[in-house]
């Protein structure tokens, strides 16, 4: 019997919904992290001076700093260990990760206001707070390099990888929707001044849950899909081969950097861009959810795109965008952008699907290689504030996620086609 008959006869159904589920965890979670934002910087950071916002960016940013740390790392744990020991790792890394937002919060009760100086003043707490969002992100990058590889090899009938990581994607957009309300509504309470001690219980609870996620999938049988589709021949010709010798690879790195930055730089600065147009706050912050909420609608249509190749899908999306970008600069008109929401969803899977396309034993490094294009969601947002300071504004400021779909519309029309060097 074939190799390739042994995979036709796997069934990859119970895997496939593994991968979604813990798509809604890293979803989750990785909200969860960006909206401790605003009550940390009530809580930690009145005394920070002219510092406050820029190290209540700074958690965010640590987050995000966690993929490219472990994205080689976790694709190494992968080909010596497997995908699902790589996958219990992660998740008990994620444990350790939540317990020490727990000893954040219990640093400041017991050292109370002690700090170091950084402008007035930087309380200790902050700090492991800040060390906890690297860490989330390192644990949530080893999940990444997992589950990815996973949607795009777990064939199921009816859907093609586009579709699959869509689905997941989809998954990933509810716990994103969820995650607001789980801070502001279950952590905080909707309290006026919050308090660090209020983390103790529901982060308890999330540290729990994850425990046993970890133990139920020790149990389960999760087949490898490290070899699958690679030609023995093509294994022995390329084994000494650089996973950075195959260009949609390395292009396609590129490709999720842009991707990542572009959609998190609407995500978290659309708001601001209305704000400098007198839009009330509370309109801006409604642009930023229908955004994401976008995101969510365009993953769960995406199922109806399976007929429709990567490429073709991604050469839409960003012309579509760039449209709407541009629209919304001549006109000074934010409401524009929430749109782009609907066709940044199905980005990352086309981008994904097409970077590790013909990597063969190759694709979990690969997989892990394109971990660290998501440091794209912490330098380009920042880059785009720099140069609203520079610029005086946020209107032309748009012009560095118009430059990122431009790259991904190249990536998609020539960057996706499999060359090795």
């Amino acid at each position: 019997m074939t190799s390739s008959s042994k995979i036709q006869k796997t069934d990859y159904k119970a895997p496939f919904l593994i991968m979604v589920s813990l798509f809604f965890i890293v979803g989750f979670l990785t909200v969860v992290n960006q909206q401790f934002q605003v009550p940390l910087k009530a809580a930690f950071l009145s005394n920070a001076g002219t510092l406050k916002n820029t190290l209540t960016t700074f958690i965010t940013f640590a987050f995000f700093m966690g993929y490219p740390a472990m994205g080689n790392i976790s694709s190494r744990w992968v080909d010596k260990h497997g995908y699902k020991s790589t996958l219990i790792r992660g998740l008990v890394m994620l444990v350790i990760s939540l317990g020490i937002f727990e000893i954040s919060a219990f640093s400041d009760s017991v050292l109370g206001s002690m700090s170091i100086g950084v402008s007035e003043t930087l309380p200790y707490a902050f700090i492991v707070f800040f060390i906890g969002s690297f860490f989330l992100g390192c644990a949530l990058a080893v999940l990444q390099v997992v589950i990815n590889p996973y949607l795009v090899n777990c064939e199921v009938a009816g859907t093609s990888s586009v579709t699959r990581i869509n689905i997941g994607g989809a998954s990933n957009s509810i716990g994103t929707t969820v995650a607001p309300h789980f801070v502001a509504g279950i952590v905080f309470a909707g309290t006026a001044t919050p308090t660090v001690d209020q983390v103790y219980i529901p982060f308890a609870v999330l540290m729990a849950t994850v425990a046993l996620v970890a133990v139920a999938v020790s149990k389960l049988h999760l087949p490898n899909i490290a070899s699958e589709g690679a030609d023995k021949e093509e294994e022995a010709t390329n084994d000494n081969k650089s996973v950075w010798s195959y260009s949609q690879l390395k292009y396609g790195v590129i490709g999720i950097f842009v991707y990542v930055g572009a959609e998190v730089c609407i995500g978290a600065n659309i708001n601001l861009f209305a704000e400098d147009l007198s839009f009330s706050k509370d309109i801006a912050s409604t642009m930023a959810t229908f955004y994401w909420g976008g995101m969510l609608i365009g993953r769960l249509c995406g199922s109806f795109f399976s007929k429709i190749s990567g490429q073709t899908q991604l050469k839409i999306s960003t012309s579509i965008a760039i449209t709407l970008i541009l629209l919304s600069m001549i006109l000074k008109n934010p409401w524009l952008l929430v749109g782009v929401g609907l066709v940044h969803s199905i980005m990352w899977g086309a981008i994904f699907a097409l970077a590790i396309n013909k990597l063969g034993k190759y694709t979990s490094k690969g997989s892990g290689a394109l971990m660290i294009g998501v440091a794209g969601g912490a330098v380009l947002p920042w880059l785009q504030g720099i140069t609203a300071d520079v610029l005086g504004g946020w209107e032309m400021t748009w012009i560095v996620v118009i430059l990122c779909e431009l790259y991904i519309l190249w990536y998609a029309v020539a960057g996706h086609k499999p060359k090795v060097a």
